[in-house]
């Protein structure tokens, strides 16, 4: 149902960077660009871009918006939390589980350089 997200940003370099390698803990890979927004993509299926905005005006991050980024297993969350540290996120909560166990949502929260909040996920089979 969603073709792609854009996420603004301030400093077009730096978020390039940070996407770079956070993306690429799912498969992420630039695909497409201008000279005000990167693409990517991990093959078919919904993108992520990062954009400075349109109206020339400063990004924000919006209270309650949220991102979220499929991740095939537990272990991929971790990473891509992990990696998002490394690059200067700031933590939102820890990867595990969210609500009862039984429901099986795993997830890691945290927000990008420019205050984004992003969640890597994955939804585990209850045992």
């Amino acid at each position: 149902m969603i073709g792609y997200v854009t996420i603004g940003t301030n400093d077009f370099e730096k978020a390039k960077t940070f996407y770079d390698a956070v993306l690429g803990e799912l498969g992420g890979k630039r695909a497409w660009n201008s000279d005000r927004m990167q693409g990517y993509s991990a093959g078919a299926g919904p993108m992520v871009a990062v954009c400075k905005p349109f109206d020339g005006k400063s990004a924000s991050s919006g209270n309650g918006t949220m991102f979220s980024l499929a991740a095939p297993d537990q272990a991929a969350v971790k990473r891509v939390y992990d990696k998002a540290i490394a690059m200067g996120a700031t933590d939102e909560g820890a990867p595990g589980f969210r609500g009862a166990e039984s429901m099986g949502f795993y997830g890691a929260y945290f927000r990008d350089p420019d205050g984004n909040k992003l969640c890597a996920f994955c939804m585990v089979k209850p045992q």
